[in-house]
């Protein structure tokens, strides 16, 4: 996989996968709603995939070590990894009810979360176990925070 493309995709997945739990868990704590889950979702995957792909554009512009067409393969992959993984998480919400959707998207976040780890750790040569628990660790904590945070929210905003 090329240089550029394996650091739009990373970026992309982890951000889509991660931002997009954290997005989901505290809309549910602070709303209980699936259709205020759903315009968070959705906005999440287009602007934050668009804010991300500039994001990585400007950071592999500043490295001033890229061509123009490395720099655009980055951005490109990031915007579309994060667009599409993020999208994923709808179909849950679409198909189940919004407390079953939510812990359906954790065991989908998960798994893409550790299938991407375990591929990256196989390509460095690092024990996967760690690298994915690694990975796992953050999550949680994002999930954790983010159910309290819109608990809170809803408490004190209400």
């Amino acid at each position: 996989m090329d240089h550029s493309v394996k650091i739009g995709l990373s970026f992309g997945i982890t951000s889509g996968v991660i931002t997009t739990l954290g997005l989901m868990v505290g809309l549910n704590a602070g709303t209980h709603s699936k259709m205020i889950v759903m315009g968070g979702i959705l906005t999440i995957a287009i602007a934050d995939a668009f804010s991300d792909a500039l994001g990585i554009h400007v950071s592999e512009e500043s490295e001033g070590k890229h061509t123009g067409r490395e720099i655009w393969e980055s951005t490109l992959s990031t915007l579309f990894s994060k667009l599409i993984f993020a999208l994923t998480f709808l179909v849950p919400v679409l198909l189940f009810e919004l407390s079953t959707a939510i812990m359906v998207s954790i065991v989908w976040g998960f798994l893409v979360l550790s299938a991407y780890s375990y591929y990256l750790a196989k390509q460095e040569k690092i024990a996967p176990y760690k690298v994915i628990l690694e990975h796992l660790a953050i999550a949680v904590i994002v999930i954790l925070v983010t159910n309290f945070v819109g608990s809170w929210i809803s408490e004190v905003f209400v």
